[in-house]
């Protein structure tokens, strides 16, 4: 028997394709949904193109006809159906109040499970605490787990340890030309898995070495300590961090850590030291103010109403400035670039349709977007640009997005394998003691 899956507003404006995804089982959609969305389609956000693009959708599905009969979803698919009228559910009536669509929803629920006995009637919200109402009225409730990552625990770390190799391999990579066939180091059985641009300790007792994979080259080739516009990496982590971010041949980085790993710091040191290479440096954040608590609307023009969320980006830009005395000829040159608006703030609201060559983008608190944010934003880059997305997949500030679900942690998961992308998952804080002692205990 089909599946009946009856799909909350969040699931849609999360995902505006969402009712491809259901295989062979019907969907339902109570018509508040549509009375949801037509206040969500006016709008620059994301959460506004997905609106859009879903009564486009379902404009063209329905084409001529009428909607009360199902719409069929396509070949091996259910088909589709919206609910009008109010839904019968006493009780719902006698626990919640009818006036909060999200109730409504759940009558919907509740009466289809009623009219078809016979069929299993899921509800899928992103909304935990709907998903909870639900279940305490014996309905069963599921989260949108399309395009989740199972194993966040086993999520690509871009790194990997090796001990007890042969002296003499780890004496080759520190001898001209600092390189070893990938086949003639002497792994063991089963032989590792590498990625693209996976990063390598290796080691044997006192001696070691830090290896980059090159899957082109087919060879390890040893990761040199450099620093980058006054910033010195202080773990193997930032060596290797700082190592992805000036390769040329990476066009897409990501850098995880928690807070005080320097994630952010490093990218904008590394963009600092390119500089010549690229026409712009844009910085850019999610405006999500912590704990999802807004400030209220605040006056000005957009760079003056996105000043305080980007105040963090500033704060790193400022590290690295104060490492260099006023008449240094670097101190110089980052207020020129200022001047200049060589360093400037991106909003993410605009940047649809935007074609950004030659530019290095930093997209800082990055857990904090959906897989298709974070898609529209890769695909903005033009020629010779590279974009660096940062973050910490388990500081998360949006309600409808997890460690599984957030735009950061499926990047990394889908581009592991790809030779334009560079993963390094930062450990060791270094921001200061306080810091990391917190971020340890808290």
């Amino acid at each position: 028997m089909k599946k009946l899956f009856v799909v909350d507003t969040n699931v849609v404006l999360f995902d505006h394709t969402c009712i491809y995804n259901f295989h062979e089982h019907d969907v339902a959609l109570s018509i508040v949904v549509l009375e949801e969305l037509d206040r969500f389609k006016r709008g620059n956000d994301l959460i506004n193109f997905e609106a859009r693009e879903f009564v486009r959708e379902l404009d063209q599905l329905a084409g001529d006809g009428p909607l009360t009969d199902g719409l069929p979803l396509g070949p091996d698919r259910g088909r589709l159906f919206i609910e009008v009228g109010e839904p019968a559910s006493s009780r719902v009536d006698q626990v919640f109040s009818r006036s909060k669509p999200d109730h409504r929803i759940l009558a919907l629920a509740e009466e289809l499970q009623v009219r078809h006995p016979e069929r299993s009637v899921i509800l899928v919200s992103k909304d935990v605490n709907l998903r909870m109402k639900a279940k305490s009225l014996g309905l069963v409730a599921e989260d949108y787990t399309t395009g989740k990552v199972r194993h966040v625990d086993r999520l690509y770390t871009g790194t990997t340890s090796f001990e007890g190799l042969p002296s003499d391999t780890i004496a080759r990579l520190h001898q001209e030309p600092h390189s070893v066939p990938l086949a003639e180091v002497p792994f063991g059985q089963p032989l590792p898995r590498l990625y693209p641009n996976q990063y390598l300790v290796m080691k044997n007792g006192s001696l070691s070495a830090l290896a980059h994979h090159d899957r082109g080259r087919g060879a390890l080739e040893r990761v040199v300590k450099r620093p980058a516009y006054g910033v010195e990496p202080r773990n193997a982590e930032q060596i290797f961090a700082l190592d992805a971010l000036t390769r040329p041949e990476v066009q897409l980085t990501t850098l995880t850590g928690r807070a005080g790993t320097g994630k952010t710091l490093l990218a904008l040191a590394a963009a600092l030291e390119q500089r010549r290479s690229y026409h712009r440096i844009y910085l850019a954040r999610p405006v999500v103010p912590m704990g999802n608590r807004d400030i209220g609307f605040l006056p000005g023009d957009i760079k003056s109403k996105l000043d305080p969320y980007m105040q963090p980006l500033w704060d790193n830009f400022s590290v690295i400035r104060h490492r260099f005395s006023r008449e240094s000829r670097e101190h110089k040159a980052l207020a020129e670039m200022i001047e200049h608006e060589k360093i400037c703030i991106a909003p993410l609201a605009y940047i649809r349709g935007r074609s950004l060559d030659h530019v290095f983008f930093i997209v800082d608190e990055a857990q904090n977007l959906t897989p298709h944010e974070v898609k529209t934003i890769i695909t903005r880059a033009g020629e010779g640009s590279k974009v660096v997305f940062t973050g910490d997949i388990n500081q998360i500030d949006t309600p409808y997005l997890d460690s599984q679900s957030n735009g950061l942690t499926v990047l990394i998961d889908r581009m592991k394998d790809q030779d334009l992308f560079a993963h390094v998952n930062l450990v060791k804080g270094e921001r200061s003691p306080l810091a990391e002692l917190a971020s340890t205990l808290l």
